[in-house]
């Protein structure tokens, strides 16, 4: 068979670029060494630890918050199997969803290994042993990543684990070590943590979520320690060991060199992914990738072989799920001599604890750091009258503008519903929208969204209204 474009890869950078190619017009084969489609994402990643997060969260809230909301219940309990069980109904279904979206827009599926026998051909192994061969005028890498497990760390997946076996345990733990204070570390703890296991995050850095907003930061860390979450920063791992019940772990203070041991249940590895390209032939075309395993891209996301191009996690950027799906109908657009732009400053992060966290933009250190004069206007979710009719009166909102232009550089959120609302700041400063200019539109009331108008507003010569 003969295609115009061969997508590898079927996670949301792959499905996604293979539809755009369709819709475009483009001969279009997609190829999935797995059963199922939806890549890391739709199987084990954003859309399973979400369903775990709203279950824990319902759980949390019956336990915490239903006796002063003046519902009265008793014999509370967690069903871990059920919530497991309902966690695989909804990846099931979003996954036949993908299916559906391959056939209607008569996209080619293969399943099994894809690697390249030469720049214009793919070699599919197939699971029953037998290999398949098709010709491809473009091929666009989408195989994404995979989570870093050092030798050390005795990564066995039954006692020490990633992201993908913590979403499979069918009893709650009594406790768990989370190496990794990044989003998946908190996430997946904030799961464990309000269903009652007792959790130690282990984190090298100062401080949880590294990367992002020092406020931020700062709030949901005190958010998680309401939830009994210790943490435990500066803290390098030395070695992590796995017997048939337990987990002890060891690291050591970077500054003092204090030595700290911690016996569990399980012990959770999530310190970052790497980019997935094993046995994908690069090295058969000659396809460059840098010191870290990443394929190198120039700006229209082609690799040094023509007509071949990637995109993702394979390549450098935050290893984000809708950086990759811009990033496929990018590559769809470029192919269709189309002139498609990707504003990658303005790719929102999101944490899906609760309270959520979501961001934009610069941080108030990066700019700092250019030495940008800056504006800071922030407003607590406890001063809005939203919040305290649901009692999600944690976190705040933080617009960051120029000084002297009022132009918002970077937007920062920890709050009720963050994940959505961060789409308003994202639409503000595609269109380089000045703090007033949020501060002047019409936010109605009540709603979580007020805090964004009422932090715009303090950016704004100090003018927030309900503070």
């Amino acid at each position: 068979m003969k295609y115009d474009v061969t997508v590898i890869g079927s996670g949301p950078g792959g499905y996604v670029a293979a539809i755009r190619c369709a819709q475009l017009g483009f001969k279009t084969a997609i190829i999935e060494r797995y059963s199922t489609l939806g890549g890391t994402c739709l199987n084990v990643g954003c859309i399973p630890s979400k369903a775990l997060l709203d279950s824990s969260e319902h759980y949390h809230n019956a336990t915490h918050r239903f006796t002063e909301h003046g519902i009265d219940v008793t014999g509370v309990k967690v069903n871990m199997k059920q919530m497991i069980k309902r966690k695989n109904e909804v990846v099931d279904q979003t996954c036949k969803g993908v299916d559906y979206l391959m056939k209607k827009n008569k996209i080619t599926v293969y399943h099994g290994h894809g690697s390249f026998a030469g720049a214009n051909t793919i070699s599919i192994a197939k699971n029953d042993g037998s290999t398949e061969t098709i010709e491809t005028d473009k091929t666009i890498i989408a195989t994404g990543s995979k989570p870093i497990a050092p030798a050390s760390f005795n990564y066995d997946k039954k006692r020490v684990i990633t992201s993908t076996e913590a979403l499979n345990i069918d009893k709650v733990p009594k406790s768990m070590t989370i190496i990794g204070a990044g989003v998946i570390g908190l996430e997946l703890g904030s799961v464990y943590a309000r269903l009652g296991t007792k959790v130690d995050v282990i984190e090298y850095a100062d401080k949880a979520l590294a990367t992002m907003d020092k406020d931020v930061s700062k709030e949901l860390t005190r958010s998680m320690k309401k939830l009994g979450v210790k943490f435990h920063f500066k803290y390098m791992v030395k070695e992590v060991k796995g017997t048939a019940r337990k987990t002890k772990l060891v690291a050591e203070h970077r500054d003092s060199k204090e030595t700290l041991t911690i016996d569990a249940d399980y012990c959770l590895i999530a310190i970052g992914r790497y980019a997935y390209t094993d046995k994908l032939g690069l090295e058969t075309v000659g396809i460059k990738t840098d010191d870290r395993g990443r394929i190198e891209v120039d700006e229209h996301l082609q690799t040094n072989v023509p007509g071949v191009y990637a995109i993702g996690d394979v390549i450098k950027g935050a290893m984000l799920a809708h950086k990759a799906e811009e990033e496929g109908v990018f590559v769809a657009e470029t192919l269709a001599g189309q002139k498609p732009h990707i504003h990658y400053h303005l790719i929102p992060g999101v944490v899906y604890t609760w309270p959520e966290v979501a961001a934009v933009g610069y941080t108030e250190q990066e700019l700092k750091d250019k030495g940008t004069p800056i504006k800071i206007g922030k407003f607590p979710f406890k001063a809005l009258g939203r919040a305290r009719a649901s009692m999600d009166t944690e976190g705040m909102v933080k617009v960051i503008s120029h000084k002297e232009t009022d132009e918002v550089l970077g937007v920062h959120m920890v709050g009720p519903r963050v994940a959505d609302i961060i789409a308003e700041a994202v639409t503000a400063m595609e269109f380089r929208a000045s703090a007033e200019d949020i501060a002047r539109m019409s936010h109605a009331h009540p709603t979580y969204t007020e805090a964004v108008k009422e932090a715009a507003l303090a950016a704004t010569d100090n003018r927030a209204l309900h503070v």
